[in-house]
């Protein structure tokens, strides 16, 4: 083990997660690229060492328990522990929706992915993260996912109703709230973080770009002693 401090983050070839890996590359942490897509992730890790940015490959798929497994083991074998977790991996489905019309396929799509999945990753890596002198974990979620802004006719996000994406980043609200509790007496920091509206190919419009979308989760994977807490560019989120 060294010195320098080592971070997975998850679905990290492209968008949202690309950028959290630049800038916590170039922060002097190293970098782990974690991907499904073994020739996307090495797509990226190119393009970062374009950049002069030293980064690494991990192939995992959030959905499948061995590749999380094997994942875990190698970063251990590398690198001894983990200090930060990135939970970015995630999926839009264009078939979820309303309640009364959402393809219950594509809820539940979600729903694995998203919740599940995440929650699998997190349990796999707890073990190094408990290696670390501050462990802290980053749950990439959503506004979206807010109980209390989905029930105000006032709010923006009143009329995005997709049932499966918005319960999906509820539940990982629920993730971040119930870790905090299960890891109170640890050093280990954990919180819910809504980049904010971005522009990326999950859904394919936003007002902010990846690069702008990536400045809060670098922050609370860089620093703050805050956990169990929700929050967004402007401030603490409403659960």
């Amino acid at each position: 083990m060294t010195d320098q401090k080592t971070v997975l983050v998850t679905g990290a070839n492209k968008g949202i997660g690309l950028e959290i890996a630049r800038k916590l590359a170039a922060a002097g942490m190293q970098v782990i690229i974690g991907a499904r897509d073994d020739a996307r992730a090495r797509k990226a890790v190119d393009a970062l060492g374009g950049e002069g940015l030293y980064v690494q490959p991990v192939h995992i798929y959030i959905n499948d328990a061995e590749t999380i497994a094997a994942a875990a083991a190698w970063i251990e074998e590398r690198h001894g522990r983990l200090d930060v977790l990135v939970n970015n991996a995630g999926i839009f489905d264009f078939a979820d929706g309303p309640p009364d019309t959402a393809a219950i396929s594509a809820v539940r799509r979600v729903m694995e992915t998203n919740f599940i999945g995440t929650l699998a990753v997190t349990q796999a890596m707890l073990p190094l993260l408990r290696k670390a002198e501050n462990g802290r974990i980053v749950n990439i979620s959503s506004s979206l996912g807010s109980l209390t802004l989905n029930g105000d006719p006032t709010s923006p996000y009143y009329a995005s109703q997709f049932i499966g994406y918005n319960s999906s980043k509820a539940a990982l609200n629920m993730l971040t709230v119930q870790l905090r509790e299960a890891l109170r007496g640890s050093e280990i920091v954990v919180n819910s973080v809504s980049p904010g509206f971005v522009k990326t190919d999950l859904t394919g419009f936003g007002s902010m770009t990846p690069e702008e979308g990536a400045r809060l989760p670098v922050r609370f994977a860089l620093e703050g002693e805050e956990t169990g807490g929700f929050f967004e560019p402007d401030g603490e989120t409403p659960w």
